[in-house]
């Protein structure tokens, strides 16, 4: 583990959230229609508090995907700039908790929030973990060349390249047949 368990299970989480609008993700089309699809999300990672019930709800996680895609591989001051807007728009209060089966852990919102805000304030405040420790350049977009999926590289070695899609394969596949296509012609 390269960080604490809970920004890292955030920062993937933010990755997921962000690569399921149209466009992004292996499918490209919506991965959150409906609320029941959103409740299904939630309960896939596990958050805590209040479930989402609404159709406005679900437009507001559907509102926040860009607003964290504009905080990821940017350079730190925007970056900054952007986590700073995010805590103060939703009066982020940090404040110890355990649950579950995790341990101490922070929480910045109300349980009953919705879930749009709780996942701005948390992604905001694992973001922060990674200025601290200098370390953003962990937010990457997919190397593939036609892809712009979010990624974020968790490895010791920071060699992750690539996101949770097909794409890794499809890279390693192509530079197979182009060694092989060399060695033919050699």
């Amino acid at each position: 583990m390269v960080f604490a368990y809970d920004t890292e299970l955030t920062l993937q989480h933010a990755v997921a959230v962000m690569n399921s609008a149209p466009g992004y993700g292996d499918s490209m089309e919506e991965d959150l229609p409906t609320v029941e699809s959103l409740g299904t999300f939630f309960d896939a990672w596990h958050w805590t508090g209040r479930r989402p019930r609404t159709r406005a709800e679900l437009d507001e996680v559907h509102a926040l995907r860009p607003r964290l895609r504009e905080l990821w591989g940017r350079d730190v001051e925007a970056m900054v700039d952007g986590v700073n807007e995010l805590l103060a728009e939703h009066r982020a209060l940090p404040r110890l908790v355990r649950h579950d089966d995790l341990d101490w852990h922070i929480h910045a919102t109300d349980d009953n929030d919705h879930l749009a805000k709780r996942m701005a304030v948390e992604a905001a405040l694992a973001i922060t973990d990674l200025v601290r420790a200098g370390e953003t350049e962990r937010m990457r977009v997919c190397a593939a060349d036609d892809c712009d999926d979010a990624v974020i590289d968790l490895t010791k070695n920071r060699s992750r390249r690539y996101c949770d899609g097909t794409c890794a394969n499809k890279a390693h596949v192509a530079a197979y047949r182009d060694r092989q296509a060399r060695q033919a012609t050699d």
